[in-house]
């Protein structure tokens, strides 16, 4: 299992009255990846941002940008997001005519691709393909809104797909990323972790507690000391 874990804060839950703070502030706190949540209002039941936004964000950070589309078609609006700034973008397979395809339009505009696995989804859309994912991203929620609880089922999914990245990993010695969304905080994420994930969105966990004790060090610090548990016990 792989050591070394990525914490992605979403932007959907942080203020969007003055956004360019907030993701200057949990990038200082320590955050690896901002995560971006795109919604189309037809393939999830909510409408969120645009390129746009990731563009006018995109001088505020050096972290990685990690982009997740769930819009249906979802080819139209990749080159645009490569455009403004995303250095990952994943999808949802159900949304593509053409996986394969949508994969290596992802690859070709320059960044990272990745694909989406809704908590019913299965994952046989991952064959055939993996040599050209570079992050698998498993929702523990059912997407379109932030601050629901995790789906303990997620972590019988996340130990296989673990175990594909890793027999991959053997076979080719590429790097898959194991992401998980929905429900991430303190008190589970040793538990995701140790299920096989190595990044990790946490969208209200983190901007939710801008006014608490700590702040976004505090928070940020604390998933960390969960992850460091993990890591030693490796």
């Amino acid at each position: 299992m792989n050591s070394s874990y990525r914490i992605a804060p979403s932007i959907l839950s942080a203020d969007f009255a003055r956004l360019g703070e907030e993701v200057r502030a949990v990038v200082a706190a320590g955050a690896d990846w901002i995560h971006f949540d795109v919604m189309d209002n037809h393939y999830v039941p909510n409408l969120t941002i645009g390129p746009l936004v990731c563009e006018a964000i995109r001088p505020h950070i050096e972290v990685p940008i990690d982009v997740h589309l769930m819009v249906k078609p979802v080819d139209r609006i990749i080159p645009d997001f490569a455009k403004a700034g995303a250095d990952v973008i994943t999808f949802h397979p159900e949304a593509s005519e053409h996986v394969d395809r949508t994969l290596a339009l992802i690859r070709d505009s320059g960044c990272k691709a990745g694909l989406v696995f809704n908590p019913a989804t299965p994952l046989g859309w991952m064959d055939h393909v993996m040599d050209k994912i570079d992050v698998v991203l498993l929702m523990s929620v059912n997407p379109g809104f932030g601050g629901q609880k995790f789906i303990p089922e997620t972590l019988n999914k996340l130990r296989d797909v673990r175990a594909r990245v890793d027999a991959h990993h053997s076979e080719t010695g590429r790097t898959i990323h194991v992401e998980v969304d929905g429900g991430v905080k303190a008190d589970n994420i040793r538990t995701i972790a140790e299920a096989g994930a190595d990044t990790f969105v946490a969208g209200s966990a983190v901007f939710g507690a801008r006014d608490a004790d700590g702040g976004y060090r505090g928070i940020l610090s604390r998933l960390r000391e969960e992850l460091a548990a993990v890591a030693r016990a490796s």
